[in-house]
């Protein structure tokens, strides 16, 4: 049987990432098992936003649609942005036509080969404020990107801005993952689910893309 080459978009968890604590609760030698405690902040690694992370809604990512979990995402190059550059619709010129409302979006800038510096979450390509616009247009289910945050960090209003444009208009936020140069396909099906976080304002996620 064949089987459909499946591609893993999320960065492993470990101490030297920010917002991070794991340490041994149980050991064979001494418990007969082995376990961990898991300290994590709810948007370290590859995560997934819900609209309480900016009090745009009141929907947690306990709440969100697992039917939209699941879905069809086009993969863009964006490679040539540079550090702190504004992604804008002329870079999705050649997606306009073949978009279609509830697809997904994974837009692919190669910034997780910066994890572990400065420039990861001081330097990130961004999603300019007629993009996030053009992605309401659109209905963007799921928006995925490589860096830590859609948006500027370091500047709250242009962070809470772009969050606010997208999250109020029903697109959830990917951000965080990995991989992507991996695919060889223009498109995907993308499987991203979060921990499910009881009144969560985020979580971790496990996200795959499934090429046909």
């Amino acid at each position: 049987m064949h089987k459909k080459p499946i591609i893993d978009l999320t960065l492993p968890i470990h101490n030297a990432m920010p917002g991070v604590e794991i340490t041994t609760a149980k050991t064979v030698e001494k418990d007969g098992w082995n376990a961990t405690h898991l300290n994590l902040y709810s948007h370290s690694g590859t995560h997934m936003d819900a609209p309480v992370h900016f009090n745009v809604g009141t929907l947690s990512i306990d709440q969100l649609d697992p039917q939209r979990l699941i879905s069809k995402a086009w993969v863009v190059d964006v490679t040539a942005i540079g550090p702190k550059g504004l992604i804008t619709p002329f870079h999705l010129e050649g997606l306009s036509e073949k978009f279609i409302a509830g697809d997904s979006l994974l837009l692919h800038t190669d910034w997780s080969e910066k994890v572990g510096t400065k420039a990861y979450r001081d330097e990130l390509p961004r999603i300019s404020e007629e993009l996030a616009h053009w992605m309401v247009r659109k209905k963007v289910n799921i928006l995925g990107v490589e860096p830590p945050s859609v948006a500027d960090v370091n500047n709250l209003d242009e962070v809470t801005n772009i969050h606010s444009i997208l999250m109020q208009n029903d697109i959830i936020i990917l951000e965080g993952l990995t991989n992507l140069g991996a695919i060889s396909q223009e498109f995907v099906t993308l499987i991203a689910l979060p921990l499910k976080v009881k009144n969560g304002d985020g979580a971790p996620a496990r996200v795959i893309a499934m090429e046909t």
